[in-house]
């Protein structure tokens, strides 16, 4: 008898429990964040390029991570994010990277004298992303407009080249010449979950040393695509 009052009492207490926490779960979150997972998708050009550098195919790249929303004002319209993430930039473009007795050399590659499948050029990075956020968001609706305006400094922590062409061939990793660290400014801004993105790379991507010609590859990048976020 004893136990059936101790099992009717758990069962009642654990449905009384079950009734709290679905009230509490529908109700609006005055102290909400938004906006803390990220991954968007992007194309990518290259700027300032060199005389006859150009791209063919689509250079396409990735970008995902979280991003911790502080709120700024009392409506909480107005905040800070800073975040932590990973992204693969592509480029698929005509110069060829070339390793000649230990000693990297760069060339646009004459279609005259040779044809490729493939000579991509990929950058993974890691990211830390501060941006300055405005939405016009409520405690109990995800649907908005956003406008996000932000800093993204870039750690590259592995790059891959790739040429596959009529004459061979040719790999090559931990390129010496490219700039370790990145930075740029990005502009977000979108209705609920489509957001267009924008970004503007403010260094090259390549350090003073890589030339060809003579002439110094001080390029930099800049990519545009669509921002998607979740809560």
């Amino acid at each position: 008898m004893r136990i059936k009052l101790i099992i009717s009492f758990f069962f009642i207490t654990l449905s009384s429990f079950a009734q709290d926490v679905e009230k509490d779960f529908d109700a609006p979150d005055s102290l909400y964040r938004e906006d803390q997972f990220y991954l968007n998708v992007t194309y990518n050009t290259l700027l300032k390029r060199p005389d006859g550098l150009k791209q063919n195919k689509f250079s396409t790249g990735i970008a995902l991570g979280f991003l911790r929303d502080m709120p700024l004002n009392e409506k909480r319209t107005v905040s800070l994010a800073v975040g932590l993430g990973y992204s693969l930039s592509i480029f698929n473009q005509n110069m060829g990277i070339i390793d000649v007795n230990n000693e990297t050399t760069y060339q646009i590659l004459n279609t005259d004298n040779i044809t490729f499948s493939k000579n991509k050029l990929s950058l993974h990075y890691v990211d830390l992303p501060i941006e300055f956020r405005w939405r016009n968001s409520t405690p109990d609706s995800h649907k908005f407009w956003r406008v996000h305006l932000g800093i993204k400094l870039s750690y590259l922590f592995h790059d891959q080249y790739k040429l596959e062409s009529s004459q061979g061939n040719v790999g090559q990793t931990n390129l010496k010449d490219l700039n370790d660290f990145h930075y740029g400014i990005y502009l977000t801004t979108g209705w609920n979950t489509w957001n267009l993105y924008a970004y503007y790379g403010l260094n090259p991507l390549f350090k003073s040393s890589a030339k060809i010609e003579g002439q110094s590859i001080d390029m930099n990048s800049a990519n545009f695509g669509l921002m998607f976020y979740i809560l």
